[in-house]
Formats: C-alpha cells, sequence, structure tokens
C-alpha cells in the first residue's frame, strides 16, 4: 500500500473540484483515448505480461546465472534507470549474492568505461543489450566495445552469454540477434521506455539478481485494483497528482523528490526520468529534482529552509525497512551520545524525518507531500512504480499534454550528431 498524506502540502484549492476533469483523464488512460493513447500498454500490463515469456526470463537467469560473476547491463535512459531502482531498493546497496550487475550504455565517458572494462574483462561476465531500435548511440558504443570483448574472450560461445531486448520484428539489434542467435526478450510496442521496468527491459535484470519477478507484478497488480477507482477520496495516485496541480498553479515551479535512506538514490533518479521526460513540455511542467536526508540537510537544507521560495517536497517514506540497528551504549560517554543508546537507528531516522518536516513546514513555508509505502520488498517495488505511473499519466492529462512522448530529447541528437560528422 501506498498513502498519500497531504496535511503538510499547504493547498490552497480542494482536491474535489478537479474530480471531473480526474475522471475525463481516467478514460483516456483505461480507454486508449487521450494524447499518446499508443503508448498506454503499462495500464493492464499487471495483469496482461506474456507468461510464456516471464517463465523464460526466470529460466535464462536460472541457467546463467550460476556461472556469471557480473551482468553487464547495456542501455541508457528507462532501459537501466528502473532495474538499478528495484536493485538498490529492494537488495540494498552492498548486496553479497551473484552476480553482481554492472550498468553501461548510458554514457559517452570514456574513463568510466575503461574502468569497467578492466574491471571485468577477467570475470565470467553475460552481456543484456536494451534498445528497441538497436541505434542508441551510447548504448551502441558500450555494446560494440563490450561484445568484442565477450567474442575474444569466449569465442563462438560468447553469443550465449550475449542476451538482447529489443523489437519483437524489426530494427538493427533485432537483425544482428537473429544473425548470431542471441537469447531475445520483447521490447513491447506499446510501452514507452520510463513505463517499461516491469516488462523484459527490467525483470530479466531483477530475475538475474534474485528479485522475484512474480512478487514485483503482483504488486503492480494490487495497485492496479487500489487505484481503478478515479474517485479522489480512494485513489491515491491522483490525490497526488492533483496537489501537484494545485502547487504548480500556486507558483512553485520545482518538486524535490526526498527520501530519508541512500538506497533510494536510483529510485530518485528514475522518478526524475519519469516526470521530467513526461511532463516538461510546451513550457510546461514541474523541475523534478531531488535530494537524500538527512545527508543533504548538510548541502541543500539552508537553501530549502530559507531560500527563495521555489519548490515544494514530495517525501517517500517507508514505514518499515528490513534492516535496523541499534545504537550501542559506552560505558565512557565521550561523545555524549549516550542518550541515544538502545535505541533504533530507524527511530533515529523517524525522528529526523519529523523534525525535518517540521522545520521546512512550519517555520520554512515550504510545502510537502508525504507518501508512506510499506516496506522495501519487491511487492512494494512494483506497487510504487504502478501508483507512479498513474500518477505521472493523470498529472500530465491534467496538464493536456502528452505525457508519452519526448521530442525535447532529439534536438540534441541531431546537434551531436551533426559535429560527431555522421550522415
Amino acid at each position: 500500500m501506498l498513502k498519500v498524506d497531504l496535511s503538510h502540502a499547504k493547498l490552497t484549492q480542494d482536491l474535489s473540484l478537479y474530480q471531473e476533469r480526474v475522471n475525463e483523464a481516467h478514460r483516456w488512460l483505461h480507454e486508449k483515448s487521450g494524447k499518446g493513447s499508443d503508448f498506454v500498454g503499462w495500464v493492464n500490463w499487471p495483469y496482461d505480461y506474456d507468461k510464456e515469456e516471464l517463465t523464460r526470463i526466470k529460466e535464462v537467469a536460472a541457467r546463467l546465472k550460476e556461472k556469471t560473476d557480473v551482468l553487464l547491463v547495456c542501455g541508457i535512459g528507462g532501459s537501466y534507470l528502473g532495474a538499478r531502482a528495484a536493485l538498490e531498493m529492494v537488495n540494498g546497496l552492498y548486496p553479497s549474492q551473484k552476480p553482481e550487475v554492472i550498468f553501461i550504455g548510458n554514457t559517452f565517458s570514456a574513463s568510466y568505461l575503461k574502468q569497467v572494462y578492466d574491471y571485468v574483462k577477467d570475470k565470467e561476465i553475460v552481456l543484456n543489450v536494451i534498445s528497441k531500435s538497436g541505434t542508441t548511440t551510447e548504448t551502441s558504443i558500450s555494446f560494440r566495445i563490450f561484445k568484442e570483448l565477450l567474442e575474444n574472450k569466449y569465442g563462438e560461445k560468447a553469443k550465449e552469454r550475449i542476451i538482447a531486448t529489443t523489437d519483437a520484428h524489426r530494427g538493427t539489434l533485432k537483425e544482428l540477434a537473429d544473425k548470431e542467435g542471441y537469447e531475445t526478450f520483447v521490447v513491447p510496442d506499446d510501452i514507452g521506455g520510463r513505463y517499461s521496468v516491469f516488462t523484459p527491459v527490467g525483470l530479466l535484470c531483477l530475475a538475474f539478481a534474485g528479485i522475484d519477478p512474480d512478487e514485483v507484478l503482483k504488486g503492480s497488480r494490487a495497485a492496479y485494483e487500489d487505484l481503478k477507482d478515479p474517485a479522489l477520496e480512494h485513489n491515491e495516485a491522483y490525490r497526488y497528482a492533483v496537489a501537484r496541480r494545485i502547487l504548480d498553479d500556486m507558483g512553485y515551479q520545482s518538486e524535490m523528490f526526498v527520501t530519508y535512506e541512500l538506497q533510494m538514490t536510483s529510485v530518485a533518479e528514475w522518478w526524475k526520468q519519469l516526470f521530467g521526460e513526461s511532463e516538461g513540455k510546451e513550457g510546461l511542467g514541474l523541475l523534478p529534482t531531488s535530494a537524500c536526508f538527512s545527508t543533504d540537510l548538510h548541502s541543500l537544507g539552508q537553501f530549502i529552509q530559507e531560500g527563495r521560495k521555489c519548490l515544494f517536497e514530495t517525501i517517500l517514506y517507508f514505514d518499515h525497512m528490513k534492516d535496523d540497528i541499534v545504537f550501542p551504549h559506552e560505558e565512557v560517554d565521550f561523545d555524549h551520545m549516550n542518550y541515544l543508546a538502545g535505541k533504533k537507528l530507524s527511530w533515529v531516522n523517524q525522528m529526523a524525518m519529523e523534525g525535518t518536516l517540521s522545520a521546512h513546514t512550519d517555520d520554512g513555508g515550504v510545502p510537502n507531500i508525504i507518501l508512506h509505502l510499506d516496506d522495501n520488498s519487491s511487492f512494494s517495488f512494483g506497487y510504487m512504480i504502478y501508483f507512479f505511473f498513474k500518477a505521472c499519466g493523470m498529472s500530465c492529462y491534467l496538464l493536456g499534454i502528452n505525457p508519452f512522448n519526448q521530442p525535447g530529447v532529439e534536438v540534441y541528437k541531431k546537434k551531436m550528431f551533426k559535429l560527431l560528422g555522421k550522415e
């Protein structure tokens, strides 16, 4: 479950005033009749996913991971952000199980790619390349470099260690995969990259990392059921979406996604792509930013407390985390910290959240939305992503824009290709 607390949001309008518009946008999503309707396959995906393909994902992961030290996931944007978010949220930042997962194909940085190359060249490697077209520049550069590494290392057997997640029928990567005999999985035609983590785009990586894809989809189905009624007194995702629009109308220009867990940093990066790429069009949209407290209170806290009132905060807070630790007692209280002896650090973190919330809202005048998520399980990850998908689609339709395209992304590519000399 994910619950929305708007008691600190300082909204100047009642959510119910938006109900008629919400009903209309809800129909657009579920009846595929709104802008970008070709890309709303994610709405019913928790039930409509390919069961046979999911079975094959689990079989391939089980077969390969026992002989794999490192899984290289080669993709950019939605082709890697969701999987990385899931791995860190569920497994933590320092998981002990094999294989290690390293993400490539998301940068032109020569130093990063060389460091990865040197680190993995003597290890047992499996490479999952993810691209619908097969021509995404960052991904194609990394794929060529590391494909050559595998071919030099394993010879003919390299093709058994390369998995392509791509279009079902067309594209350069699909053609190569068919020619070489790579195992392939499908990027659905009607689901865009930033909505794709619970498709083969993300689930193969999750299965390798020991995260049960069935649990992720089960969580998404639970969210589907909880969020299928558009009534704002029941639909938590739509309450969040409407609150964002009200704060936007109140003059706030930026939404800061806040977490109190370091292992949620990649979730924040995934969230920023989802909302930034979906909403930032036609001179509209909130600038998505993020922070991890209490860490970033020592860098951004001063601005949030007393700086320009241009942002509101959205806190994603776990009611229960899997891991905890008790603060020890010292006979000689040299650091004057014995007042915390015997206390769980989860409680200390909660008090930090409550104190910061009071400081920012009561003293700083910064609106806060609080999203309460049960825990950091695979089920909760599946629930959370579907919640944000629904909220994002609704937020964009309330703005009158297409949530599912990204025309502005092509501008830099044209400029870059010209400088690179691409015909």
